[in-house]
């Protein structure tokens, strides 16, 4: 039995998020996404009048005659949220800390996927798995999802996105659409990323607070890596030492950034204290725009 303040709580959240999905999301939902989520069905010989890129290159060496590949479009599609709980998502320095933030964000995903008649599942992770619920429909499944979003109390500390990688690998045979949610405080998920994006459509969205790339001058003041445990002085009132604290966050976020322009993939970026609504506006209307 949920305690009813628990229960109240996810309620405000899902209605709360139900109006940003009737706002944004539902109708350019599926335009977005279906079309991508095509499975391989068979090869045939091919025809005069076939697209001539749907032409399978192996098949057609072995055989000495051209063959195509033929798809089908999946009826629904299979969401899979990937939620990073480590200990820094417990930092905020607005109206919302990072994981306020991602239970929201995670609440609208749930929600325009079920509106849509698609299957949604999270995964949920810090340098461990913490909990995994697969793909259903229903509200029943999405309040529950929400439930874990705000109350799941993890174990682990650091973040590892290439173990959440590996783990969609295993548990996820057909291609689904993963919307993968951290602050990549991370670093050696590359190459596992790039394998597993020609499967799956894997969307990031980056969470990050103001604070990560801007210090006041509040004078000496001792600072913990939240992940590590370890712990530093720094000098705030020093002008010289600011300015070290603020590159060194651009130059992670544009390692980071850098690291996805490789992979050709495009990050969603939400701050704390902001409105998530214009930027996945901005983002769904680019993908129906591609689609």
């Amino acid at each position: 039995m949920i305690p009813q303040e628990i229960f109240q709580k996810i309620r405000r959240i899902q209605i709360s998020s139900s109006h940003k999905v009737d706002e944004l999301l539902a109708g350019s939902w599926h335009s977005a996404f279906k079309g991508r989520g095509i499975e391989f069905e068979e090869v045939r010989p091919y025809q005069v009048g076939d697209d001539i890129r749907a032409i399978d290159w192996k098949v057609t060496a072995r055989s000495d005659q051209p063959y195509i590949k033929l798809f089908r479009e999946e009826r629904e599609l299979s969401v899979r949220l990937m939620v990073d709980l480590s200990e820094s998502l417990n930092f905020g320095t607005t109206t919302q800390t990072k994981r306020e933030m991602v239970a929201e964000l995670g609440a609208v995903i749930a929600l325009s996927a079920i509106k849509n008649n698609d299957k949604v599942g999270l995964t949920l992770f810090t340098d461990e798995i913490e909990k995994s619920i697969p793909p259903r429909k229903g509200s029943k499944h999405v309040l529950r999802l929400i439930r874990e979003l705000l109350y799941c109390q993890p174990v682990g500390t650091g973040t590892d996105v290439r173990g959440v990688i590996e783990h969609l690998n295993r548990t996820s045979k057909r291609r689904c659409v993963a919307f993968l949610v951290s602050d990549f405080q991370d670093a050696g998920y590359e190459s596992l990323l790039r394998v597993a994006r020609r499967k799956h459509d894997i969307i990031p969205i980056v969470i990050t607070d103001p604070r990560e790339l801007e210090i006041p001058n509040i004078g000496l003041v001792r600072l913990q890596d939240s992940e590590t445990g370890e712990v530093v002085m720094f000098d705030t009132a020093s002008r010289k030492n600011r300015k070290r604290f603020q590159q060194f966050g651009l130059r992670q976020a544009e390692a980071r950034d850098a690291m996805f322009r490789r992979l050709k993939m495009e990050p969603v970026h939400l701050v704390t204290g902001q409105d998530l609504v214009d930027p996945l506006r901005r983002y769904f209307n680019k993908r129906e725009g591609r689609s």
